[in-house]
């Protein structure tokens, strides 16, 4: 893991939204090399459903943000530093996280999701996958759940250096399917017309939320607030389908307004009852 000093020198501004008045800047982080959340533009700066989202919600609350790029594992010491009000990166809510950061309701479900060839039989569960051989990208959350699993259900793993070379093992006829991120393999496939987006593993579910420091409850509530008033206008909604190429169901994080503050269940959650405060 890379030290909290060296996560700061690499750390670049990639995006500035300007509000005009005297707001106090929100100071955010994400990681710039996660697409489609946040990646380099052709022509200079950063672009991503998360950064859109972000600087949306900064000028809904009337400031401005700015948005830096440092390594992914860098960005919860430089939080808990005080260097950002909170992270604009897709941080998956778990147990362990949340007894140390306070976070948001989820704006995204995250969970594992096999792209296949378009023309391919689709997979209905993972008894569909014996005999057959998946690709992943090394390293992965998503290659140490297929080792893990590989003898139980039947199937081969190729591990491949980055998702696009899974993602065109697949295209090639090389494996039967790739296993991902939901929105990674989906973003693949609005890139990719041979790529087609298709089983979830539902049990693999979890919030993508925005994490803060435990002392600054106020300012996660006033977020949360937010995104709420974005889900009940469909905005949050259309951004997801922009970036993703799918349509979020109606019961999807992008269209759920949860009771209370945070992820249900989970530490940090605050029960208290309220409505969004919507301009």
């Amino acid at each position: 893991m890379r030290s909290f000093a060296l996560a700061l020198l690499c750390a670049v501004p990639l995006a500035f939204a300007a509000v005009p008045g005297n707001a106090q800047p929100l100071r955010s982080a994400v990681d710039g090399t996660f697409a489609p959340h946040a990646f380099p533009k052709l022509d200079g700066g950063v672009q991503g459903f998360n950064v859109d989202l972000f600087t949306e919600v900064a000028r809904r609350m009337g400031r401005p943000i700015t948005i830096d790029s440092a390594s992914f594992s860098g960005l919860v010491p430089a939080l808990n530093a005080g260097r950002y009000d909170f992270l604009a990166a897709p941080v998956t809510v778990t147990p362990e996280r949340a007894e140390n950061l306070l976070f948001t309701e989820g704006y995204l479900f995250t969970e594992f999701q096999f792209g296949i060839r378009k023309g391919g039989t689709p997979i209905t569960g993972l008894a569909d996958l014996r005999g057959k051989a998946i690709a992943v990208n090394k390293g992965s959350a998503y290659d140490a759940w297929a080792q893990k699993n590989a003898a139980t259900y039947g199937f081969t793993v190729q591990t491949f250096d980055s998702q696009p070379d899974a993602v065109q093992a697949v295209v090639t006829g090389r494996v039967f399917a790739t296993l991902g991120g939901n929105t990674t393999i989906r973003y693949a496939a609005t890139r990719t017309p041979m790529l087609v987006p298709d089983f979830t593993i539902k049990e693999t579910r979890a919030h993508w939320a925005a994490p803060f420091r435990r002392d600054n409850a106020e300012l996660r509530n006033a977020v949360e607030n937010v995104l709420e008033c974005m889900k009940k206008d469909g905005s949050l909604a259309a951004l997801s389908e922009k970036w993703f190429g799918v349509k979020p169901a109606a019961d999807d994080a992008e269209n759920t307004a949860f009771p209370g503050y945070g992820v249900p269940g989970l530490p940090g959650y605050d029960p208290t009852p309220h409505e969004a405060r919507c301009n």
